[in-house]
């Protein structure tokens, strides 16, 4: 299965019951936001449990060893775009609620 086909099914299966009986766009884009960011935990910590899993059995192997912390590399920056993403919505939500009314 290719990465378009993947999206269109998420998008297609998750992104409505994030916003079910949903009666704002703000509403709806939280309930989106809510949703991409379980996604994105989840994603980081199934790649955490990979790169873990990738180093423990590398044996010493230089080669296995390099693609582990190549691995644990991706997780970390994974991570740290993850937390960025979350505190930006945040920032940017608390900016421009006085702006919007809320």
């Amino acid at each position: 299965m290719n990465k378009k086909t993947l999206f269109l099914i998420l998008a297609i299966i998750f992104f409505p019951i994030a916003t079910f009986a949903i009666n704002t766009p703000e509403q709806m884009a939280v309930g989106v936001q809510d949703l991409v960011f379980i996604i994105g935990i989840c994603i980081v910590v199934i790649g955490w449990t990979i790169a873990g899993i990738m180093y423990l059995t590398s044996m010493g192997s230089p080669e296995k060893t390099l693609t582990a912390r190549k691995a644990m590399i991706a997780a970390v920056i994974g991570t740290i775009l993850v937390i960025i993403a979350e505190v930006g919505y945040t920032g940017i939500k608390i900016f421009l609620s006085p702006i919007i009314g809320q």
